[in-house]
C-alpha cells in the first residue's frame, strides 16, 4: 500500500538531477529528477509537493511520483 505525503522541496540541484524533500511529518527523502511527475526534471526549491515514498535502488527510501500542492 503506498502512502501519500505532502512536503516541501528542500533543495534541488538542476545539474545533478538530485534533490531533497521535507515531508510535513519532519521525514526527509532524496529524488532523482524523474521523480517530477509533470516530466519537466526542474522543480524550485521551497515549492510545496505532493509525494509517495518507496525503496529505492540503493536500499534508501527516496520520493516518487513528485507533484506541486495547491497552497
Amino acid at each position: 500500500m503506498t502512502t501519500v505525503r505532502t512536503g516541501r522541496v528542500a533543495a534541488f540541484d538542476a545539474r545533478r538531477g538530485l534533490g531533497t524533500v521535507d515531508g510535513d511529518d519532519g521525514t526527509s527523502f532524496d529524488f532523482h529528477a524523474t521523480a517530477i511527475a509533470d516530466g519537466s526534471r526542474h522543480i524550485e526549491e521551497g515549492a510545496a509537493v505532493i509525494f509517495t515514498v518507496a525503496a529505492g535502488h540503493r536500499g534508501r527510501y527516496e520520493a516518487l511520483s513528485i507533484h506541486h500542492r495547491p497552497e
